[in-house]
């Protein structure tokens, strides 16, 4: 199993959420996992209902089994001057270069410096050991930037081509990419049943293998359940005849309304019906999007909308959702 699970997909889709779910789900039998955040939002302090993120890494749940999750909002400005004290031993002049503004001034003015810093620090999260020589964390899990710029942000190498060619940045953006274009990870997509984010799910996939980055898995979020079982699907979409009388004693036997003519029973026949044709199509919709994504040749996996909206409880029953499925992105799920 990859120990580095990147977690990308379009805006709207729940990546962050999804995120969250797999760290708690990857934190089982007493394993200890790292979600890191990149993109300054405190997204995962929300999910968790906690307060917001420092730059250190702080257990904020414990998972079913005794394992433990721990944060890391990731700091541009602050991972440099790690990097700083790292390779120049420079200590109380690196605060000073803060101060001055130096470091922000390195960071807006050279972008890929930023994604070295970023991706570094979590791959250095995904290395590092303890005295006796076992992993710190059994997992790192990143909530990465949106589809649209993933394959930018995790191809540190290209970024850095023009900053340095040798040196300090040059040889850490290497042993960045030794851990992301290894067995070590995987890039998982998040996606709706929906047209524009499965198109870009697709599109994203062409871009990282492209890019010789390993995609993981497929995950369809906030997918909603069946209401209506195929036969039903076949009459509301003009496949039978719909025996309206019946539908309407039906109501009634549900208490809303008598089911004589005009009474209130009948009344809601028509907009009921209407409310089905609706759902077909819908569900015709999701149906063709499910095929797309399945001609795309990776392990699918499926999370549930949650009718209560998302809160610290529904985290955990979509970790559960998720260690049901099976959270090893190289084998097939059962969709």
């Amino acid at each position: 199993m990859s120990r580095f699970q990147v977690v990308s997909g379009k805006g709207g889709t729940g990546k962050t959420t999804v995120a969250a779910a797999l760290a708690l789900a990857l934190a089982t039998e007493g394993k200890r996992t790292l979600l890191v955040e990149v993109e300054g939002r405190q997204g995962i302090a929300q999910l968790f209902e906690t307060e917001s993120l420092p730059y250190e890494e702080r257990k904020i749940a414990v998972a079913p089994g005794g394992g433990e999750v721990f944060a890391l909002a990731i700091d541009p400005e602050l991972a440099l001057l790690d990097y700083l004290q790292m390779f120049y031993k420079l200590g109380g002049a690196g605060r000073a270069l803060k101060k001055l503004g130096a470091i922000d001034f390195a960071t807006t003015i050279a972008p890929g410096l930023r994604d070295v810093l970023l991706t570094g620090k979590a791959c250095e999260a995904v290395r590092r050991k303890d005295k006796s020589g076992r992993f710190v964390y059994d997992h790192v899990v990143m909530d990465a930037p949106p589809t649209g710029r993933v394959t930018r942000f995790l191809n540190v190498n290209d970024e850095v081509a023009g900053l340095a060619k040798i040196g300090p940045i040059h040889h850490q953006a290497q042993a960045v990419m030794r851990v992301l274009k290894s067995p070590q990870t995987a890039v998982h997509l998040v996606t709706l049943l929906e047209e524009m984010p499965v198109q870009e799910t697709a599109d994203g996939i062409a871009e990282l293998r492209a890019a010789g980055l390993p995609v993981g898995r497929i995950i369809v979020n906030l997918v909603r359940p069946q209401l209506l079982d195929d036969d039903s699907l076949a009459l509301v979409r003009g496949e039978g005849r719909i025996a309206r009388t019946a539908v309407a004693k039906s109501l009634a036997g549900a208490g809303l309304g008598g089911a004589r003519k005009g009474g209130n029973a009948e009344r809601l026949v028509d907009p009921l019906l209407a409310q089905a044709a609706e759902y077909a199509e819908r569900h015709a919709l999701e149906h063709a999007q499910r095929a797309v994504l399945a001609d795309l040749g990776l392990p699918l996996g499926e999370l549930p909308l949650l009718a209560g909206g998302m809160d610290l409880a529904g985290l955990y029953r979509l970790a559960a959702d998720l260690r049901k499925q099976d959270t090893d992105p190289r084998k097939q799920d059962a969709v």
